[in-house]
């Protein structure tokens, strides 16, 4: 039994991947870090977060170009010369993640974050994907777009989390044996797949959850 542990998520565009943890955090009573990341990370370093944003994985990443211009409302005139790179802004954040994992129990969702907590003793890895017309459905709906526009969107952004990960961490997004447990949330809804991941997170943990 652990008092402390984390669950990571990784997800496709539309997969309703940020929503599980969501309801994951809301249910199990604990931290829920997305893009809050991004804001801790810029107050903890003194960074804008306008540098965070331009690495992160939910923009189009690319390797090029592999330095940012720095201007930070820190010291202007100390960092008017120097070159911010993707690894820096990366492992920033990433100590930032460590940090929060040694606070108390959380997920996290993206980001890397089960290479970047590979090390972290109570862990549970979970890649969710879904049908493409599921996908498509919920992208066209909760950002008003036509299908078209949602498809073109969805496979965006897949390339660029798929680039992210690969680049960072070395290993495959999506692919199995780079997480614990991966489901296909169009198969039991989103609900039900929370309570599936709340049972093995009840076996890997040895906590037993409240449930509703």
């Amino acid at each position: 039994m652990t008092d402390k542990y984390v669950i990571t998520i990784g997800r496709q565009l539309g997969s309703g991947g940020r929503e599980i943890g969501q309801k994951l955090s809301a249910r199990l009573g604990i931290s829920f870090y997305d893009k809050e990341l991004i804001r801790i990370a810029s107050r903890e370093s003194g960074l804008k977060e306008e540098f965070f944003e331009r690495v992160d994985e939910q923009k189009h990443f690319s390797l090029f170009p592999g330095l940012l211009g720095l201007r930070s409302s820190v010291s202007d005139e100390f960092f008017s010369n120097y070159y911010l790179s993707n690894e820096t802004l990366f492992k920033i954040q990433s100590d930032v993640m460590r940090m929060l994992a040694e606070e108390g129990s959380c997920i996290f969702v993206g980001r890397c974050a089960d290479y970047v907590l590979k090390e972290h003793r109570d862990i549970l890895n979970i890649f969710i994907s879904a049908s493409i017309d599921d996908r498509i459905r919920r992208i066209a709906a909760s950002h008003k777009l036509t299908e078209g526009k949602a498809r073109e969107i969805i496979e965006k952004t897949d390339k660029g989390r798929s680039s992210y990960y690969h680049y960072f961490s070395g290993k495959t997004w999506g692919a199995a044996e780079s997480y614990h447990l991966c489901i296909n949330s169009s198969l039991l809804g989103l609900d039900k797949t929370v309570k599936l991941i709340c049972q093995v997170a009840e076996e890997r943990f040895g906590i037993t959850f409240p449930h509703p």
